[in-house]
């Protein structure tokens, strides 16, 4: 393809960076299909679920504001609802209003999702093991961190 012609647009992707460019998107798909195929053999959980569980687990008290978790997350507000209506009635989270914000509610792990989060991550672990980190050098996971703490932004470069 040629370059855009109009002013102030900017040139297509080379070939390297189109390669690239789908190198990145193929891998990471690659990656999520296998982490959410392992989540569903193992609890029946989509992978998106299981981030939910973590992130309510290493919170204060084990709960969060939903709107907190979207954001974490980068889920819009009508997915997160969805996740945590569908994780209410598999046992695994449960919600509340909040007592300092009217419009916002709060979302705690339970004992039951608490249980399949500590049964399902050693084999969600060796799963990114085997997906990501077995595939990489050390050098190779050091790039890759810093590859994506480029492409987040410092801001949201830490968990």
């Amino acid at each position: 393809m040629h370059e855009p012609s109009e002013v102030g647009q900017r040139p297509w992707l080379s070939d390297h960076e189109q390669s690239t460019w789908r190198s990145f998107m193929l891998a990471t798909r690659a990656i999520d299909e296998a982490l959410d195929r392992q989540l569903q053999r193992d609890a029946n959980m989509p992978h998106a679920y299981y981030g939910i569980l973590v992130a309510l687990s290493e919170a204060p008290d084990m709960t969060l504001k939903m709107g907190e978790i979207a954001r974490h997350l980068r889920y819009s507000q009508s997915r997160m609802t969805h996740a945590i209506t569908s994780m209410e009635r598999s046992g695994w989270a449960i919600r509340s209003n909040c007592p300092t914000d009217r419009r916002s509610q709060l979302v705690s792990i339970t004992a039951v999702g608490t249980a399949v989060l500590r049964t399902t991550a050693p084999g969600h672990v060796a799963e990114v093991r085997s997906a990501l980190f077995d595939k990489l050098s050390a050098e190779q996971v050091v790039q890759l961190r810093l590859i994506c703490t480029a492409l987040l932004g410092n801001a949201d470069s830490e968990p």
